[in-house]
């Protein structure tokens, strides 16, 4: 039956003014498209965030008490923050709007009589689809007559077989599911793999079951990043503290020396010192930082949050097809009929078996779509078996119900009295048309199983010799030689076993959710490297109550069979136990899961524009091993963090204590506004440039997920850090009994307080670089911008006591050479205590495990 067969019928499709009305009736058919963001928009939202609301608030702050300097050092980090991740969103707006409009298919429908090629938006429920190899389905269709229809609708269940297709009966109530062999439903978004047909469209748009997926998207909350709650409860912190003590100052100065000019001044001094702008400045900055350097190995990230969230992952749940596995089909295991074997995966196998290709590859049509088919001319141009592009094909025997197999007739240059028949189906079918024995239909039954249990499609091929009288007859009338079985698999993407191990020494634990059947899901996760885990189906999912698939969930490592409504209820389980779930995916049915997800990593070039918008991450290159680069990043940017905010409690210690400490001694105030903002021109970029930029922890990859309740504001950090600042305010401040004593100049007690202070902040930024490296080695790890802070530290020295109107300024003096070797002294004699700090600590670690921490099994 050929394409006009199909159509010569008296189904002339819609007229033109039906077609219009039902287009102003039921919309365009496309899935609503979410209004794309200005970048003031953008900007806007970014604004939202309370960590730029604090970093703009202390700005204006600054700027109403005069000090425009430091106002506009920290309104110029708000703008730097808000300009890259404008960037960066409305980049990640572009590709993915570029991505959706690739995806948009065209279709042939019958209308007035005619055939005629529309837009895929333009196709209305009750047209009558032309379905030909190749095509994207637009829309659900209920299908009318087919010629060996088979669609690939793994978009949808996740499985990476095409599926045969059967014309509807009369009163047919078969359920409107996708999946499954002769069916009678197409749907929007499957692929026409081999075959063609008609249906007619019965859904569009957001009615169809890709319209149904994407409206359930709605009703799915997404949690708001934890970052966002540690923001703004260290927020409320700052602003309670800050404002109590330098109320506090501000009465106790006046009632104590009786100058309220200079009360109020004192007052602002200990303000600024113990108002933690780099806070919002190292959350901003390290976020849109992280989302650059994410976007360099081909992650777009549509949430900057997620890249931390991805960094505390404890379990990735992970699609099949299309994810671990390529989506394509290769051949990858061979059996003749005389019992020889060979596995593809170790090579070519050897030019024995180059009739089995050969053959397999003239049973498929010679342009071929259907992934198996374009496998067995693949495996036949490998092999480099015979040409046969001069060959003729004379006659196709397609699949039926009752006989899976197909045959191609082939007329061979100078062959005059018959044709060389090819055959290939599944085994049984071919044994059928091979007229086994019982004794050798089991024993190609028993080579069959053997090879499906190692996740394989196995397919029989055959071949024979017909007259050509005989030639157009049903091919159970011919005589076929049996030459044996063709095992075809969808292979792992590049990398994967290798990112599926390193998951596994990092604590995260990975599981399989797919539509698939079990056996190809357990073959393929075994093929992965999987944990040995339970196997849990979907019928067996729903036999479950959410509490029960809780506690079962624990065990799995594959979940095959499954509906996406079931995806949905496996990562809510997941994250009612507490985890911190990433879900990968590509196809329409990961969607809910993925905006369930804590972290939803889509595909972007197979991905469909649903699960792309459902996602937080989206992987350019489809490339699965980015994965364990993001959450690499994510463990190194939160590492950085918590290095920038021990560094910012610390050395806020010695400041307020050096703006405090001289109210408390009866001496003169040593450090006031200007002081304290040229001290924040150098706190400023290190918490925003040099803990952003240090190098990961040696083992960042070979430690467990922090534990999900772990605050990045927790005790022990805050508690160490203001031991250490306190440590050196103890030391600054002997330095200042001392000092006193020998009635030093104002300015120069100033100007030596000031730099010993400089160079105990030089000591606290060298203690925080690494949690575990030796001194030695946080001395001279690469870090770009710590060697530009020195040099600007350095130039900014020599400026000041080159320049006298600015040392004046500054209230400043010069200094002798024995007061620089104590300032010297100072610095590394604090450095010696901080590191003999941190080597007890590291000692005493292993005994003092924090509760909720997660153990590597």
């Amino acid at each position: 039956m050929t394409k006009e067969s199909l159509i010569e019928s008296p189904l002339d499709g819609l007229s033109a003014t039906q077609v219009r009305e039902r287009l102003d009736r039921d919309g365009p058919n496309e899935l609503p498209r979410q209004k794309k963001r200005s970048p003031w928009r953008i900007a806007l939202e970014v604004l939202r965030e309370p960590m730029l609301a604090l970093l703009l608030a202390a700005g204006l702050t600054y700027l109403l008490l005069g000090d425009t300097g430091e106002a506009l050092i920290l309104l110029l980090f708000a703008c730097f923050s808000i300009l890259l991740t404008v960037v960066q969103e409305a980049r990640t707006e572009n590709v993915l709007e570029a991505l959706r409009d690739l995806s948009a298919p065209r279709a042939l429908v019958m209308r007035d009589g005619g055939t005629v090629r529309v837009p895929g938006r333009e196709v209305v429920q009750g047209d009558i689809l032309v379905l030909d190899e190749g095509d994207r389905i637009a829309a659900d269709a209920l299908v009318l007559r087919t010629q060996g229809l088979e669609c690939d609708e793994s978009l949808l269940t996740g499985e990476s077989v095409p599926v045969r297709k059967r014309s509807a009966f009369q009163e047919d109530a078969v359920a409107h599911e996708p999946g499954g062999d002769d069916l009678p439903y197409v749907f929007g978004g499957a692929i026409v793999t081999r075959g063609g047909g008609l249906a007619r469209v019965t859904a569009t748009g957001p009615r169809s079951r890709i319209g149904e997926i994407g409206r359930s998207l709605s009703s799915v909350e997404t949690e708001a990043p934890r970052l966002q709650h540690e923001m703004r409860r260290i927020v409320r912190i700052c602003a309670t503290g800050g404002i109590a003590v330098a109320a506090l100052v501000v009465l106790l100065y006046g009632l104590v020396r009786g100058g309220w000019l200079d009360a109020w001044l004192a007052g602002i001094a200990i303000g600024m010192s113990l108002l933690p702008e780099e806070f919002p400045v190292v959350l901003a900055i390290f976020m849109a930082m992280g989302a650059w350097r994410i976007a360099q190995v081909g992650v777009l990230t549509r949430r900057a949050s997620a890249i931390e969230s991805m960094g505390a992952a404890t379990v990735l749940c992970t699609d099949k097809t299309g994810t671990l596995t390529q989506n394509r089909m290769v051949a990858a295991g061979l059996w003749m009929a005389s019992g020889e074997t060979a596995d593809l995966g170790a090579g070519m196998a050897s030019d024995r078996f180059d009739e089995l290709l050969r053959y397999g590859a003239m049973a498929s049509a010679p342009i071929p779509v259907d992934p198996m088919e374009v496998a067995f001319h693949e495996a036949a141009v490998s092999a480099a078996c015979q040409d046969v592009r001069g060959w003729t094909l004379i006659h196709t025997n397609t699949l039926r119900p009752d006989l899976l197999a197909m045959t191609n007739i082939w007329e061979s240059p100078g062959e005059e009295t018959t044709f060389v028949a090819a055959a290939k189906g599944a085994p049984e079918a071919i044994g059928r048309l091979c007229r086994l024995d019982k004794e050798g239909q089991a024993r190609l039954e028993a080579a069959a199983t053997a090879m499906a249990v190692r996740g394989m499609r196995v397919l029989g091929v055959a071949a024979g010799r017909v007259p050509r009288e005989v030639a157009a007859k049903d091919h159970l009338e011919h005589d076929f030689e049996l030459l044996g079985l063709v095992g075809l698999k969808d292979p792992l993407r590049p990398g994967v076993k290798e990112a599926i191990a390193q998951c596994r020494t990092a604590g995260i634990r990975v599981i399989m959710i797919t539509g698939d059947y079990a056996a190809t899901a357990q073959a393929i996760g075994a093929e992965a490297g999987l944990d040995a885990g339970e196997t849990l189906t979907g019928p067996t999912i729903s036999t479950l109550s959410d509490e029960e698939l809780s506690e079962r969930i624990k065990t799995v490592s594959i979940c095959a069979r499954t509906m996406p409504d079931q995806k949905l209820r496996i990562v809510s389980a997941l994250k009612a136990a507490g985890d911190i779930v990433a879900m990968t995916g590509d196809g329409v049915n990961d969607a809910p899961a993925l905006r369930a997800a804590h972290i939803g990593v889509a595909m972007g070039k197979r991905g469909t524009d649903v699960a792309r918008e459902a996602s937080s991450i989206v992987l350019v290159e489809d490339d699965f091993g980015a994965i364990v680069s993001a959450i690499r990043l994510g463990r190194r940017i939160y590492d950085n963090i918590r290095k920038a905010i021990g560094f910012i409690f610390a050395v806020h210690v010695p400041i307020a204590g050096l703006a405090l400490l001289p109210l408390l001694l009866g001496t003169p105030i040593l450090l006031g506004p200007i002081q304290i903002a040229l001290l924040e021109m150098i706190i400023d970029p290190v918490c925003a440039l040099v803990f952003e930029a240090e190098q990961e922890e040696e083992n960042l990859m070979q430690r467990p997920p922090r534990a999900p309740q772990e605050r990045l504001f927790n005790l022990p950090l805050v508690a160490s850090s203001v031991f250490q600042g306190g440590l050196a305010l103890a030391v600054l401040g002997a330095i200042l009994v001392a000092s006193g004593r020998i009635s030093l100049p104002v300015e120069e007690l100033r100007t030596f307080m000031f730099f010993a202070l400089v160079a105990s902040v030089i000591a606290l930024v060298l203690a925080h670089r690494s949690f575990s490296a030796h001194i030695s080695q946080a001395v001279v790890r690469h870090n770009v911008a710590f060697r530009f802070v020195l040099g600007f530290i350095l130039a900014g020295t020599v400026l000041i006591f080159g320049v006298e109107p600015l040392q004046q300024r500054l209230g400043f003096a010069p200094l002798g050479w024995v007061e620089v070797g104590l300032i010297i002294l100072t610095g590394v004699a604090l450095l010696g205590a901080f590191e003999l700090i941190k080597a007890v600590g590291a000692h005493l670690a292993p005994l003092i495990r924090p509760v909720g921490s997660r153990r590597l099994s």
